[in-house]
């Protein structure tokens, strides 16, 4: 089969197309023909060696296809389901092998394309938004990159929670894209010198309840300065690189200010807390309230592009290779 492989770290150079056994199931594992990957910004992080990881591999946590194979054990699925997953590593490729117990129904309602647009990102803006700042009626949020794939549904659900959602994008096609989505305010960073002044002067002069930050390096300092007192910076991405230590006591010269760095694997560790967050986005894309943009498909040979692409901010909403 075709897959994609890594077998050094480094740019996006080192996503090699390669011809490689096909995988078995194990005892409790899917084989999943894919029909689609999803590409995210800790794929590049992986690759690069921000996390490390064993060498070689076969990049990609997130995907959609219809099981092919079952192995010992499994009877909650059954040959042919079309199934998502967003922590199975091996997506890029023709086929790949994913824990039964890690894996979703897809609703008949949702395309392969929306399935996989949805999950990792989707339940990320999910939890981001009622588990670890529960936005109110009524906030001002601030949310970075708000034109990439998370930053459009973050978007969407911090609005339908009665926020006021102020963006950050760098052109005026992301522009449209984020207030399309429902952003009140959008700034373009570009065009700044001061992002968190410019924040406080859309908010009245205040800061901001929580700021939802996937970019890190670049916007760390600001997005702290863009708080009201006691508010909190909501990191949970580093697109623009790793922040550099923090000496706590800006937190409290800030106002008080909480900082947290969470990660989705931990709201959805057990099959239960899973499958609840996925069904809970699920039934936010087919009840029409939650739309899914994807934004740019590449062929699965041409993911060194697609990360490119990503890395380059040239995307908005979802990417994704088809095998």
């Amino acid at each position: 089969m075709l897959a994609v492989q890594v077998s050094v770290t480094g740019g996006p150079d080192v996503l090699v197309p390669s011809q490689v056994d096909d995988p078995e199931p194990g005892e409790g594992q899917l084989l999943v023909e894919v029909a689609a990957a999803g590409v995210n910004y800790i794929d590049t992080y992986q690759r690069d060696g921000t996390y490390p990881m064993q060498l070689p591999y076969v990049p990609g946590m997130e995907g959609v296809g219809r099981v092919r194979a079952l192995g010992a054990g499994v009877s909650d699925f059954a040959v042919g389901d079309r199934v998502a997953w967003a922590e199975a590593l091996g997506s890029y490729a023709q086929l790949t092998v994913v824990p039964a117990a890690r894996a979703v129904a897809v609703p008949d309602a949702i395309s392969d394309e929306v399935a996989v647009g949805a999950l990792l990102q989707g339940m990320t803006a999910h939890f981001l938004v009622n588990d670890t700042y529960p936005v109110q009626p009524g906030d001002t949020v601030l949310v970075h990159a708000a034109a990439g794939g998370a930053g459009l549904l973050l978007t969407q659900l911090a609005t339908a929670k009665g926020a006021r959602v102020i963006g950050t994008v760098s052109t005026a096609e992301k522009e449209e894209l984020a207030r399309g989505a429902g952003a009140a305010e959008v700034i373009r960073y570009t065009e700044v010198d001061d992002l968190a002044a410019e924040v406080k002067k859309l908010n009245g002069g205040e800061g901001v309840a929580a700021v939802y930050d996937s970019v890190g390096r670049t916007t760390f300092d600001a997005s702290l300065a863009s708080l009201r007192m006691r508010g909190m910076l909501v990191l949970f991405g580093a697109s623009s690189g790793p922040v550099p230590p923090l000496d706590p006591q800006v937190l409290n010269r800030g106002g008080s200010l909480f900082l947290t760095r969470p990660t989705l694997f931990h709201h959805i560790a057990t099959r239960e807390a899973l499958v609840e967050r996925a069904a809970a986005v699920y039934g936010e894309v087919v009840a029409g309230r939650l739309n899914v943009r994807i934004g740019r498909t590449y062929p699965l040979a041409e993911a060194r592009t697609a990360h490119e692409d990503l890395q380059g901010r040239r995307t908005t909403g979802k990417v994704l290779l088809i095998p």
